[in-house]
């Protein structure tokens, strides 16, 4: 098989070790190294996809091994980062348990629906473009930024992102957007033109800015954000 044909599923595989890198980091409680870890596994994940249509080599295989790296990136990531969050809510201590937390295993609930998201996206031929349900890698990113607010006490929230019922909380509700009907727009941009992305240059702008002001805090709120405009575009376009 030709290189050229290759290089996305490269990349592809390079998502998927980044994922296991970050899966190891979180349940050995290195959360920094985690973060960034995830956060190199998004950007292949978009490269990916990117230089598959450039190269105009998308095919069956890449597709299906783009979700199986997915499923480990932003789908066993999350519950493991949940399941850690639960952990040091159970027990208030630094040191992690040497056996299994079965009160904390309910986390894992976030990567069985994140198998079904990947599996009903790979069926559906409507979202070609912007989803149907929120993307596995959203997912990942909320987890991650209950993740970095732990690590760095960001606000004094440390104790509250690690408490059961909050987390208790978070996970039915990260497993019913992942396999709702909510249509959520894509962040890849076909040009730069404002006419047809101005929900997208404006997302982008709030993000940058609630980066640079809340900094380590910022990506559980980017999230929330994303989907509350999308479900506002939905209201906007169902009038």
């Amino acid at each position: 098989m030709p290189v050229k044909q290759n290089i996305p599923n490269f990349i592809t595989l390079i998502n998927l070790f980044l994922g296991c890198c970050a899966l190891a980091s979180v349940l050995y409680g290195q959360f920094v190294q985690a973060f960034f870890f995830s956060l190199a596994g998004g950007v292949a994940d978009y490269l990916d996809g990117t230089f598959a249509r450039v190269l105009k080599v998308k095919s069956p295989l890449g597709g299906q091994l783009d979700s199986l790296a997915d499923m480990v990136s932003f789908g066993v990531v999350p519950g493991a980062i949940l399941y850690m969050l639960l952990v040091k809510g159970f027990s208030g201590k630094d040191v992690l348990p040497i056996e299994l937390t079965l009160a904390a295993s309910p986390a894992f609930l976030v990567t069985l629906f994140a198998a079904l998201r990947l599996a009903i996206f790979n069926l559906d031929t409507r979202q070609t473009e912007d989803f149907i349900g929120m993307p596995t890698p959203a997912c990942a990113a909320f987890a991650v930024g209950l993740m970095l607010i732990y690590h760095y006490d960001s606000y004094g929230l440390a104790d509250f992102v690690t408490r059961p019922l909050f987390v208790y909380a978070i996970i039915p509700m990260l497993c019913g957007l992942m396999v709702s009907n909510l249509p959520m727009f894509s962040l890849k941009f076909k040009n730069l033109a404002w006419a047809g992305n101005e929900i997208r240059f404006t997302f982008a702008a709030i993000a940058v800015l609630m980066i640079v002001f809340l900094k380590e805090a910022a990506f559980s709120p980017i999230i929330a954000v994303y989907v509350l405009f999308s479900a506002v575009k939905k209201t906007m376009n169902d009038k």
